[in-house]
């Protein structure tokens, strides 16, 4: 039995059209958004984030298209674990490391912050690589 996968889907409204992208404007919204009491406790966010989907039918979109932009939902989960957790486990692996062998707090912090610099440029290196993982797809709708 094939294995049905979950697509995580956000509308959205295309921007701009370029040769073989569309510029999508994306509400990100928190968790607490739908919260009743958002508008007054201040810790609600919702912001607008623009990003470039590849597609090769770039033709048939036109700016202030709706739109709908999907991922594989595990997809998804692999782009956290790249962006969010490796790069906190190496940094925290670090700084105990370094932390148990005694070196001076200034040493630990420098460390940890190269680190995280190392592992940034590491991305930034890959990242033609790592963009080939990621399908993410548009749809207009209707």
């Amino acid at each position: 039995m094939a294995r049905l996968e979950k697509i995580a889907t956000h509308p959205g409204v295309v921007k701009s059209v370029k040769e073989g992208f569309v510029a999508v404007e994306i509400a990100a919204t928190s968790a607490c958004a739908s919260c009743e009491a958002h508008s007054k406790c201040g810790f609600a966010e919702s912001k607008n984030k623009t990003m470039d989907v590849p597609t090769a039918d770039w033709q048939q979109y036109h700016d202030g298209d709706s739109v709908t932009v999907c991922i594989d939902e595990s997809r998804g989960l692999t782009a956290v674990w790249w962006a969010y957790v490796l790069p906190a486990v190496l940094m925290l692996a670090a700084i105990l490391a370094l932390s148990a062998s005694g070196a001076a707090e200034w040493i630990v912090a420098l460390a940890a912050l190269a680190i995280l610099g190392i592992y940034t440029a590491l991305l930034y290196a890959f990242r033609r690589r790592l963009d080939s993982h990621f399908t993410i797809t548009v749809t207009k709708m209707k």
